[in-house]
């Protein structure tokens, strides 16, 4: 209200979707929900690769876990990292540490898909194998979210994210298997 009693009114910027009773923007809140299923997309994506290209050289269960965990640590705090600086360097946005504790958490999020799915598999073939379906089904779920949040084709985007990381299980295994066929 303005001190003449007269109703303040604010105008949504273009793109905001905002409900008029609230005043909640719901743009900025898809933005994060957005960037949350991108980070656990990016942990997903990291430490199945990481773990497939161990896997490549290395038939032991504790090698590719512990490659696992390792690469789950090490993305989740240069996410958290990445964040903070960013959200700190700007004007109008969130609370930096927050930026940076959902970041990371996505990123664990994904990250400890794989981890869990190699877990309890002693055989090595079937575990790499094991990894990579439940990989492939959580990038569609990833895809599905990502579709819906970012209002794009729902098939593309999960085509998209799925032959990404195909590719990027594919590339870690293929360059760490020829990389272990040569004697260093």
């Amino acid at each position: 209200m303005h001190a003449n009693g007269a109703a303040l009114v604010v105008q949504p910027k273009p793109n905001q979707v905002v409900d008029q009773e609230s005043n909640t923007n719901y743009t900025q809140r898809a933005q994060w929900l957005r960037a949350a299923v991108l980070g656990a997309n990016d942990g997903l994506v990291s430490v199945a690769s990481l773990m497939m290209g161990v896997g490549a050289v290395k038939h032991d269960i504790t090698a590719m876990v512990l490659a696992g965990f390792a690469g789950l640590v090490a993305g989740a705090c240069s996410m958290a990292i990445g964040e903070f600086v960013s959200v700190y360097t700007q004007e109008k946005l969130p609370n930096p540490f927050q930026a940076a504790a959902a970041s990371a958490v996505a990123f664990s999020v994904g990250g400890v898909v794989p981890m869990l799915a190699a877990l309890f598999i002693r055989n090595h073939k079937v575990r790499m194998g094991v990894v990579a379906v439940a990989v492939s089904l959580a990038l569609l779920v990833f895809g599905i979210f990502g579709a819906i949040l970012g209002r794009t084709p729902v098939t593309r985007s999960c085509l998209r994210v799925l032959i990404g990381g195909w590719m990027a299980m594919a590339i870690t295994f293929g360059f760490t298997k020829l990389l272990g066929s040569v004697s260093l």
